[in-house]
Order: structure tokens, then sequence, then C-alpha cells
């Protein structure tokens, strides 16, 4: 376990030694999320006035309303495009890094928009497969949620390398889906150990974050002083969100050298080729 967590710790320094030299890259994750923000406003609010989440206690029982059902799957579409369009965006840059250019935002922008084509194909196909998880465990019971999750660790784990494929290859997004179950299996087997080791180094400067802000904020609600408990409260928020577009961040940046490495691409600058090698562990 400490093995693994340290090559995952290496890894991370390394992605944010990329990250150090382009900080712009962040401004990827940052528009995504107000992006997002957007485009989840813009669902639900109509449907909200419209009452049509009246119905939602019937799509359990399998008796929903189709047009509900169409919503959220457009819903499901249009979060996920704007998902893999940022990423594209953002994995984009970083390969332009990655080969000893220079990128601009302008240019993970152009790369993500000569793709728009596969990136809206892999949304709806994405959109498909949580759609079918999501009745699956909504109909199947504590099994069928069970079922459901070993399947959606699946999915994610098979899908890891779709959008640096599509970024770096004229192919379509069922192409893309399988080169990418293709290269995990050949090329390290199924234990994701690099992306878990971001999640979980960044999980507990989450948690750290969260737990000195609610000190900070406690006691600021002590002290009866309402610019110091705003104060603690922007910090702590800030100092969250700051936490999050990082990680996103590294882990496009890790992506992309990770496909660099299956493709037989040589190793960036600070990316050991023996220890991308032994990111993916085998069963």
């Amino acid at each position: 376990m400490f093995e693994r967590f340290s090559r995952s710790w290496s890894l991370v320094k390394a992605s944010a030694g990329v990250l150090a030299q382009d900080k712009e890259l962040l401004v990827f994750p940052l528009v995504a999320s107000v992006a997002s923000l957007v485009v989840a406003a813009g669902f639900v609010l109509p449907m909200v006035g419209l009452g049509a989440f009246d119905g939602l206690d019937r799509v359990a029982e399998g008796d929903a309303d189709p047009l509900l059902i169409g919503w959220a799957f457009c819903f499901y579409v249009a979060q996920y495009f704007v998902m893999f369009f940022f990423q594209s965006a953002l994995v984009g840059a970083a390969m332009i890094r990655l080969q000893g250019g220079d990128p601009t935002v302008g240019d993970g922008f152009r790369i993500a928009f000569s793709r728009l084509g596969p990136i809206l194909g892999y949304a709806v196909i994405a959109a498909t497969v949580g759609m079918l998880l999501r009745a699956l465990q909504e109909r199947a019971g504590a099994i069928g949620r069970w079922v459901g999750g070993l399947l959606g660790v699946a999915w994610t784990v098979a899908t890891y390398m779709v959008v640096p494929i599509l970024v770096t290859r004229e192919v379509g997004p069922l192409e893309a889906v399988q080169e990418s179950a293709r290269l995990l299996k050949r090329s390290w087997g199924e234990n994701v150990i690099g992306q878990g080791g971001i999640g979980l180094v960044f999980g507990l400067l989450q948690f750290m974050l969260i737990l000195i802000g609610a000190l900070f904020i406690a006691g600021s609600a002590a002290s009866q002083s309402t610019g110091l408990l705003v104060v603690a409260i922007a910090g702590t928020v800030v100092a969250v969100i700051l936490v999050a577009l990082v990680q996103t961040a590294l882990s496009g940046i890790y992506a992309a050298a990770l496909y660099r490495h299956a493709t037989g691409a040589p190793a960036a600058p600070g990316f050991d080729q023996g220890l991308l090698a032994g990111a993916f562990a085998p069963k």
C-alpha cells in the first residue's frame, strides 16, 4: 500500500511540474465548472416552472413520463458534452507541452473545436450508459446498486484513454472506446493506480481544507465578528474550489502522459518511463 501511495505521489509531482509551466491550464476546468452550472440551470429551472418534477416518484416504479426521460437523457448528453469538450481542450494543450511545445489556452480550445463531432458522439454514448446504469440501480434494489456501481467503475476504467485518443487521432467515439479498452488491457491491466492515487491525495487535501475551514468558521462565529465569518467562509470555499481545479488539471495531464506511454511515445520531461509503466498493476 505504501509503495502504491509513493508511486502515485511521484506521478502527482511530475504532473504538477507540467502544470507549473502552464498555469493557464487551470482555465479549462474553471470554465467547465461554470458551463456545467449554466447547463444545469438551463435544464432544471424551466422544468421546475412547468412542474415536471412532480412525477419523479414514478421513475423507480418504471412508470415515468417519456418526456421526463427524454429530458433527463438530453441533460446527461449536455453535461457530458461540456465535460468532454473542456477535457479535450485541457488534454490537447497538455499534449503540446509533453511534446516540447508551449501551449496556450487558444491552442486547447482550437483542438477541442476541431473534434466537436466525435466529442458529441462520445457524450451520447456516455449518457446512454449512464441512463442504463441509473435505471439498473433504481429498479433492482440493493443488488442493482451494487452491480451498477461495479459496472460504473468498469466503464470508467475502460474509457480512461478515450479523450486523449479523440484529441490525437481522427477516429470516431466508438472506435476510441474500443481502443481505450485495448490499451489498458495490453499495457497495464485493469487496476488504475495512478488515477486512484491522484483522487486519494486530493481527497485528503479536500478533507483537511474543509476541516481547517470549519474550525476557522466556528472560531469566527464564536467571536461574533460578521466580517471575520465572511472571510472564513469565503476563504474555505475558494481553497476547496482551487484544489478541485488543480486536481482536474493534473488528471488531464496525467492521462495525456499515460496515453503517450501506451502508444510508445518517449516519456515527457519529468515523467520516468518505469514509473509510468508501473502506474497500472495487473490484478
